[in-house]
């Protein structure tokens, strides 16, 4: 790996994260204080950093109330209760976290103000199933969702339908109480109806047929959740959201621009909402790259690619290996660039695991495959088992943060030199 461009990289991806630091951005988007009481609630990879930027930033209102984040996401409070849940599959801290969300919210006033704090993972962290529908089968709803290769937006269409507190229910529940939502945003398009599932917004797609998406799935859906996603939607009653981001994956593509500009490197942001199969993302990123190598095309070097979003991995029923979407993109990208040269990336989760490791992600080189094959590794094999992350850790480039205990969905950068 080329120190200057794997240094470039890095901090690029770090000024990605430091943008979406709730104790960079949470305070000036606070509301005005109520009459009443102002109980917090909250759910999500960031929500306890979120929860600990809001003590500080009113240090001297009462607070109260609870928020559940990921296990080893904690930070200290010292008036919000943080509570730790399983992510991706829910567990019975996921349900416990929900019913406390409710309760905190019951028999408050129209003097009163919710504040909700709200980051991607809160869908899986708050989860209490609609009646009829055992938490055991929510969760392998979730497991089976993870592993079909379904959009996050569709994922989203059926947690809300099988959630007491999703799709706003959280919010009718605080009636007639303000509620505020401050999110930092890992979705395509920043929609606030899926950040976390949208516990305190309208469920856009409370009238959607999902019998689609039912038949595309099959039995391997649990026959309670067959039953429920299948059944007529009932009317839901619409109501305002004061929905404030206070973070997304375009800003924090900015960030890494900026700091690109300073190197003297030319970056073109080419979005932040790119989906589709990871695998085929390294091979479509790969071509553009080789472009603007061979033609200066979209941009002259030196420059840099970027793009945010959420790609997905489908696996199949063969034994799987280790990483994640941002890896298998990398792998899939230094195969299709074929050691062309000048040609370096990164990618990560921004929350810092990609997947269910302990890697964010990873960087690639020119020699990548060379310092491959000189370990006997073989990355086509690998890529094809779903288990880059074994590649990247042999070569000593997987990127590890640690909880960065924030989450603006995946960033990819492309240097090309």
């Amino acid at each position: 790996m080329t120190r200057d461009a794997a240094t470039l990289l890095r901090a690029m991806f770090d000024a990605a994260i430091d943008s979406a630091r709730p104790e960079h951005v949470l305070s000036a988007a606070l509301p005005d204080l109520p009459r009443g009481r102002v109980v917090v609630v909250g759910a999500g990879k960031a929500s306890a950093a979120m929860a600990a930027a809001l003590e500080a930033a009113w240090p001297d209102v009462a607070l109260e109330g609870a928020v559940v984040t990921r296990y080893g996401h904690a930070v200290p409070t010292r008036r919000v209760r943080v509570i730790e849940a399983a992510h991706p599959v829910p567990d019975a801290n996921s349900v416990r976290a929900a019913r406390v969300m409710l309760d905190l919210v019951r028999d408050l006033t129209a003097d009163d103000l919710v504040i909700a704090l709200m980051s991607g993972g809160g869908s899986a962290l708050m989860s209490l199933p609609v009646e009829g529908l055992s938490i055991e089968d929510k969760a392998e709803t979730n497991r089976v969702l993870l592993a079909s290769g379904a959009s996050i937006s569709v994922m989203n269409q059926v947690r809300r339908r099988l959630s007491a507190v999703k799709g706003g229910k959280l919010a009718r529940a605080a009636h007639p109480a303000r509620v505020v939502t401050l999110a930092i945003s890992d979705v395509p398009g920043d929609d606030p109806a899926t950040i976390a599932s949208g516990p305190t917004v309208p469920d856009p797609s409370s009238q959607t047929d999902l019998a689609g998406v039912v038949a595309r799935l099959g039995d391997r859906l649990p026959a309670a959740a067959r039953r429920i996603l299948c059944a007529p939607p009932a009317p839901v009653p619409r109501f305002d959201a004061d929905v404030r981001l206070i973070a997304t994956p375009r800003l924090a593509l900015e960030a890494a621009a900026r700091v690109a500009r300073q190197a003297g490197v030319t970056p073109l942001i080419l979005g932040d909402a790119l989906e589709g199969e990871a695998a085929q993302m390294g091979i479509m990123m790969a071509g553009i790259a080789r472009s603007c190598v061979l033609h200066n095309v979209p941009v002259p070097r030196p420059a840099v690619l970027l793009s945010g979003g959420e790609t997905t991995v489908t696996l199949g029923t063969a034994p799987t290996g280790r990483g994640g979407r941002n890896t298998e993109f990398l792998l899939s990208l230094a195969l299709s660039l074929e050691a062309l040269p000048g040609v370096h990336a990164i990618a990560g989760d921004t929350d810092g695991i990609d997947g269910s490791d302990d890697a964010a992600g990873a960087l690639i080189a020119p020699d990548s495959l060379a310092r491959a094959a000189a370990l006997d590794l073989a990355p086509r094999d690998l890529l094809d088992r779903h288990d880059a992350l074994t590649l990247f850790d042999a070569l000593g480039d997987a990127v590890r943060t640690g909880p960065t205990l924030t989450n603006v969905n995946d960033f990819r950068a492309v240097l090309i030199l």
